[in-house]
Order: structure tokens, then sequence, then C-alpha cells
């Protein structure tokens, strides 16, 4: 299916030069250099398995956990020979996000070394089987998309990729129909597209009517809630899973609440710290199958993943966080 230019070009209608491009895009990793915890925590979230939701178009059961790892920043080490305690750390990372059940790796060639380190550090770990790779084509016209995946591969370590996407819809048409050929071939399992702006929701929206995509990235927090108007609902009706980037609106969430507790209703689906209460907002909505929040961090991680566990709020619980979250 074409289409058209308007569309593979609309990343230009959003005109910001490559250090803004890389600043927006991975919003959510930002986060993660703020405190995730609440000193004041209400509850102890039982133990039990990370949530799970399915990929609507998967021919078997293929199912995500619903937290995910995006790699934007806090992946972009240097070689282990100068970065060793990066690399150590992200390493257990890595391994601690595998023993809780995580699997969704988010990754993109514009990310700097993120690609090579998520390659080397599961290879040294031995436990690539683990992982669900998601990485994207960042880049114009057929050879050069073909070119920039090939080298994904290469330094991601892995003959496969689990989820190909399209970074920002940038020529949309022709690395679309490559993306098909690679799936029909085997090379990738799932073809998705991405953005990072609610500016491109009415796009997306249009896009993934048309039964081209398995999936769909976009930004959504407790203060980028536009979505929730047109969007999610489409990627219900559409079969469409859904991967939700700045998911902390680039750490802009706990500056809002730092030094203030949780509410005590906050015990009533489980949660105990302010990650989780943004996160479980998110998790609560049935249209999202997985959230990228970025991290380094082993205690941030152990943080996030609870937000995975548990209860969920209910739609009458998530209208009484979003007036809460207005009061602060």
């Amino acid at each position: 299916m074409t289409f058209g230019r308007r569309r593979a070009n609309l990343g230009a209608r959003f005109s910001i030069n490559r250090r803004q491009a890389l600043y927006a895009l991975g919003g959510s990793a930002l986060a993660m250099t703020m405190p995730a915890t609440n000193t004041q925590s209400q509850s102890a979230t039982p133990p039990g398995p990370l949530i799970r939701r399915p990929i609507p178009k998967a021919k078997g059961a293929d199912a995500l956990p619903v937290i995910g790892i995006g790699t934007y920043q806090t992946f972009d080490v240097g070689p282990q020979a100068t970065h060793a305690a990066e690399r150590t750390e992200l390493k257990q990372v890595l391994l601690d996000f595998a023993a809780a059940g995580g699997m969704v790796l988010d990754s993109s060639p514009m990310y700097g070394e993120a690609e090579r380190v998520v390659g080397d550090l599961t290879h040294e770990l031995g436990n690539r089987e683990k992982y669900f790779f998601a990485t994207k084509v960042w880049t114009s016209g057929q050879q050069a998309g073909m070119r920039q995946m090939e080298q994904s591969l290469r330094l991601m370590r892995t003959a496969r990729m689990d989820l190909m996407q399209i970074h920002n819809l940038l020529d949309l048409d022709v690395h679309t129909r490559t993306l098909r050929d690679w799936k029909a071939s085997g090379k990738i399992r799932y073809m998705g597209i991405t953005h990072y702006h609610e500016g491109a929701h009415a796009e997306l929206e249009k896009l993934i009517k048309t039964n081209t995509y398995d999936t769909v990235q976009f930004n959504y927090s407790m203060v980028e809630r536009e979505a929730e108007a047109r969007l999610l609902p489409a990627c219900a009706d559409a079969g469409v899973a859904v991967i939700i980037n700045r998911p902390f609106a680039q750490a802009n969430l706990f500056g809002r609440v730092k030094g203030k507790p949780l509410p005590p209703w906050c015990a009533d689906f489980d949660c105990d710290s302010w990650a989780q209460f943004f996160l479980k907002y998110l998790l609560g909505h049935p249209a999202v199958t997985c959230v990228i929040p970025g991290t380094r961090r082993v205690t941030h991680l152990a943080d996030n993943l609870q937000a995975g566990r548990g209860r969920l709020p209910d739609a009458a619980q998530r209208r009484r966080m979003v007036e809460y979250f207005k009061t602060l």
C-alpha cells in the first residue's frame, strides 16, 4: 500500500535539529536520573509475575510483559576498557530484568552506542533468547535503510529482530515495503511505526487503520494525555500493540511530586512509589501493551518492575489519580 510522500515526510513537519531530536526521543530514559522511589511508602506490593499482554496480530500466543526498558542515553556508554563500571551495572540491570520476566529492550541507531551495548552485554550473559529486541530504521532511501537495519542486526548480535520500527515515520513508504519483505522472509518478526510528539497522533491513527503495522509506539504520560482521546481507542479497535515512550515526560513528573507523599488510596492498586503511580496509570489503560522507561540503575529497575505486578487502577481510580495529580 502506498501512503504518499506527505506521510513519509511527516517528520519534516516537526522541524527539529539532531540535538533536539536526541533529547526529545528518549525522554523516558532521562527520568531515571530522578529519584524513583517514594520514601513514605504506603504499602508493599505483593511479589508475583509481571503482567503480560498479547500482541494482537501475533499468529501464536505471543504476549509481552508490560514493563520494558528504553535504551536512550542510559545504554549509550563506551567500550569495556574505559567504561567498565557503567557496563557492569547495565549487565546487572539486564540480568535482573530477565530474571523478573522482563523482555522488551527498545533501541535505535540514533541512540549512540545503545544497540552495540545491548548486543555485547546480552552476548556476554548468553541469554539473548530471554529478550524481545526492538529497534528502528532512521534514514532515507531503500538501500540506506537496508544497510542500517543490517547494521542493527550485527550490533545487537541477533540473526532476527523481534520488532523493527520506522522511527518518526521517516521515509515511511519505502521502509514499509522493505519491512514487509523482511517479515515475509523471517528477518524480523513484527513491524511497527513510532513517534514522540502528539502532533503526529492523527497521522498515526490513520496509519494503524490501514492494518499494515503490528505495533505503534508513541508518547503518553500523566501530563501528555492526548492519546486517550482518539489514538488509544483506535489502536484497540485495530488490534495494534501499543508501546509507550516518555512515560515520565522526560523526568518532569518527578519534579511535581518531590517531597510529597503518595495518597493512601494507592494501596488499593498495589502502588508504593511515585514511579509506580505514573506507570500504573498508563498500564491501567487496556490498550497499552508495554511501557518502556529507561534506566541504568538496578534500584530504579526494581521499582519500575513493581508497577507491572499486582493490581492496576480501574477507570474510576485513574480519574482520581489525574485529579489528585492536578493538585500537586
